[in-house]
């Protein structure tokens, strides 16, 4: 027998969905800046200084960022495929974030800790979500 109770924890997943639009959202932001951005970024790396350009990554966090949104409203339906694409964008993200972290350390940490919080409530509460959306 399935256990189709719902708990007050499917919150976490609704929260999960406003951030990952949230997120997705500010991420196309940074994106078009980086992208319309002549600028490259001059940074100390283990080997010596290296030269990056800014307007590369703003094309991937503009297209993941993009992603994410889509995704984020895609999770508010509870569906398990826009669960699983939403936890493999969000590493996706905090990998593209790691990157960028020389480029924009502060805002790279908190869209990191946002996106851990978000796998957490997708990976431990996701399938009350599901649950919750076939009740509607």
């Amino acid at each position: 027998m399935a256990n189709n109770r719902v708990s007050g924890w499917v919150g976490w997943v609704w929260f999960a969905a406003f951030a990952l639009i949230t997120v997705g959202l500010l991420n196309v932001v940074s994106g078009l800046v980086a992208v319309f951005s002549p600028d490259k970024v001059i940074t100390w790396s283990g080997n010596g200084v290296a030269l990056i350009d800014v307007s590369t990554w703003g094309w991937v966090h503009l297209i993941l960022g993009a992603i994410i949104a889509l995704v984020g409203f895609a999770l508010f339906g509870g569906s398990s495929w826009a669960r699983g694409t939403a936890v493999v964008v969000v590493v996706l993200n905090i990998v593209a974030q790691f990157v960028s972290l020389p480029v924009t350390p502060w805002w790279s940490l908190v869209v990191i800790a946002i996106d851990v919080v978000v796998l957490w409530a997708l990976v431990v509460h996701g399938d009350e979500a599901e649950r919750a959306a076939a009740r509607l």
